[in-house]
This record gives C-alpha cells, structure tokens and sequence, in this order.
C-alpha cells in the first residue's frame, strides 16, 4: 500500500513539476515548447484557458489512441488509455494554476528570458523524468505516439518528432489564421524541443537511478 502511494504520489508530483516547467517557458516570451505550441495559441486567441485547451487536444489524442488500438489492442491497453482522463483533468487544473500563480512574472530583457527559458526546460525535463518514473500512466501526448507507432510499426522515437513538428505546424497555422501572424513559435520552441530530451536522459541516470531511487524510498521504509 506504501509503495502503491509513493508511486501515484511521484507521478502526480511529477505533473505538477511539468506544468510549472512548461508555464515558465511560457512566461519567458520566447516561444514555448512543441507540446503547448497549439495549445497556448488556443488560450491567445480564443475564450479558452491553456487549461481548458489543453484538456481539449488530451482528449483527442486520447479518441486518437483508441482509434489505433482498434482490432489490435488488449483489454490492460484500453484501460491505460481510459486511466489517462482523470490525470488529463489534473494536468489541466495544474497548468491553470502555475499561469495564475505566474501572472506577475516577466523577463526584464531577452537575457533574463533565456534564462527563465533555461530554468523552465530544467523543470519541465524533471517533471517528465518524475512522471515516468513510477511507471503508473502514459499521459495523452506520449499514449498517442506509443500507440501511434506500434500501429504503424514505426520507432518511438521518429513517430515522436513527427508529431512535435506536426503540433508546431499546426501552431503556426493556426496563429496566422486568427491573428495574421506566427505567436507562440520562436527560438524558445526550438531550444525546448533539442533540449528536454537529453535533460531528462540526464536526470535519469544521475539523479534517478535505481539505486539513488532506492535509497531515497528506504528513508520512508518504501524501499
């Protein structure tokens, strides 16, 4: 039972890192990451909270993974997809409360805003690394590109970079459509892109290995 609610307690802690790392990308002004792209250009120019919108989109990749598993997908698959709503609920309210929490916060030139655009990539890759650590939910963005390209026998990895540019692109058009130019999209988005990958690589095997993991989880007689 003890280890049942560390594991649930890491990943949910995990989120809220994440949506803080994300929201400080945000709030450097210098683009944001490919998984928000679309989603903060939803929150700019229509009634909707990054939230609200966020929610949105997990819910379609969400009817998207359940239109990849058709005819070939276990019952322990459906249940992973379906366990994703609730999470995708407090992802949303964490996003919405880091913006309201950070409402105030804005760089006072472009070198305090990379170095907000740094800090948030630092947090965002440590919120990823704590989300998958556990092992407990694949959120909705990683579901549709794991189901997405054992459907389509494609590697993880190149069906995850064709679906950040695809979320960027459709960022971009859907910024020029509303608003007659590209917002949300800048140097930031690409640095975010190239750079929370190998940070999360690198707090896995330095900070959360199994072993420190396993001695931090004996201090709570967990281990």
């Amino acid at each position: 039972m003890y280890k049942w609610f560390a594991r649930y307690g890491v990943f949910i802690a995990g989120l809220y890192v994440l949506t803080l790392g994300v929201v400080l990308i945000i709030r450097a002004s210098l683009g944001t990451s490919p998984i928000s792209s679309f989603t903060y250009v939803l929150s700019l120019f229509t009634p909707l909270s990054l939230g609200s919108a966020t929610f949105m989109l997990n819910l379609a990749l969400i009817a998207g993974q359940l239109w990849f598993v058709r005819g070939i997908g276990t019952r322990q698959d459906y249940i992973e997809i379906m366990l994703q709503i609730p999470f995708s609920v407090l992802f949303s309210v964490f996003l919405d409360l880091n913006m309201m929490l950070t409402a105030s916060v804005a760089p006072a030139g472009y070198v305090s805003a990379v170095a907000m655009l740094v800090a948030g990539c630092l947090v965002q890759a440590l919120g990823v690394a704590l989300e998958l650590k556990p092992n407990v939910v694949a959120m909705s963005a990683e579901g549709f590109v794991k189901y997405g390209s054992r459907r389509y026998h494609r590697s993880f990895g190149r069906f995850k970079v064709g679906f950040d540019v695809s979320l960027v692109l459709l960022a971009v058009v859907a910024s020029v459509a509303m608003c007659g130019s590209v917002a949300g999209v800048r140097e930031g988005t690409l640095v975010a892109a190239v750079s929370v990958g190998l940070l999360v690589n690198f707090i896995n095997v330095r900070l959360l290995s199994p072993s420190r993991v396993g001695r931090l989880l004996s201090l709570f007689r967990l281990g």
